[in-house]
């Protein structure tokens, strides 16, 4: 990957941060969030690895990442063919940021994945021996609990959930909360929600303003206190792509992205010191 020098705006993790983005609903923003979180990391300085986890390839995509047929991908990572720095791909619009992108082969790894050993630990495995200066490794999940979202989950240190401000935004998630609990007894001690980021947040409903206002009482201070606004411009974005920070800069969507991913790594910096 090609790292170019920068400078530094947000600090420096003491060790690795990796997170995996999840929710098991639809259609929340999880790939539009790791996207947007990656690339406002990476253009402050930091030094970001994204792996596309997802069959469909969104992430890839918006990271204007090479995705076709016999590309070096996350699914010859798992299989264990490669390893991921032979498949990274770096950003052109942030080179800072390494892409693993996902191609139509990661769609039968689930079924393939059952017969090997450790077939929970696969990811695990690759990341820890990722030879490069990463202070963030990015997950991007399937919207399903398959052994992609195990592996991701067994994985990562922290789980980041998107919730969008809509109605039935909280349908699920209990679920979501007992699957990463009972990754937790049996595979991964030390996984934890760090994070719960309000997407799709718009000012002139009540519904999201009351939606906005259980998830806070719910989750007190794992919820971060940017919101991300409905928009149309973070839409458009991966169709050209880029992230939403890249296409329109100075939207609501880029500035309020860039504001959670300040405090993402404020916090992280905050508690790793603590």
């Amino acid at each position: 990957m090609e790292v170019r020098s920068g400078e530094l705006t947000l600090p420096r993790p003491r060790r690795r941060r990796v997170i995996t983005v999840s929710n098991q609903k639809g259609g929340v923003g999880k790939t539009t969030t790791t996207v947007n979180i990656g690339v406002a990391l990476a253009l402050s300085g930091l030094n970001v690895l994204v792996i596309d986890l997802d069959p469909q390839g969104n992430t890839s995509t918006a990271l204007g990442a090479v995705r076709i047929a016999g590309t070096p991908s996350i699914y010859d990572v798992l299989l264990g063919e490669i390893s991921i720095a032979e498949a990274v791909q770096t950003c052109p619009d942030a080179p800072r940021l390494g892409c693993v992108p996902a191609t139509i082969d990661l769609a039968g790894a689930e079924i393939e994945l059952v017969n090997m050993s450790e077939r929970e630990f696969r990811l695990r495995g690759a990341i820890e021996a990722i030879d490069g200066d990463f202070d963030y490794v990015l997950i991007d999940c399937p919207p399903s609990l398959g052994l992609l979202t195990i592996n991701a989950m067994v994985a990562a240190a922290e789980v980041m959930i998107p919730i969008q401000c809509e109605y039935y935004a909280l349908e699920g998630l209990g679920q979501l909360l007992g699957n990463i609990e009972r990754i937790k007894q049996h595979l991964n001690p030390t996984l934890a929600v760090s994070t719960i980021l309000l997407t799709m947040y718009d000012a002139r409903t009540k519904l999201a303003e009351a939606v906005a206002d259980e998830v806070r009482k719910h989750f007190g201070d794992t919820v971060l206190k940017t919101l991300i606004p409905r928009s149309v411009k973070v839409s458009e974005a991966p169709s050209y792509g880029q992230s939403v920070i890249t296409y329109d800069p100075g939207s609501r969507g880029a500035t309020s992205y860039l504001d959670a991913a300040k405090e993402i790594a404020h916090r992280g910096a905050k508690e790793q010191k603590a």
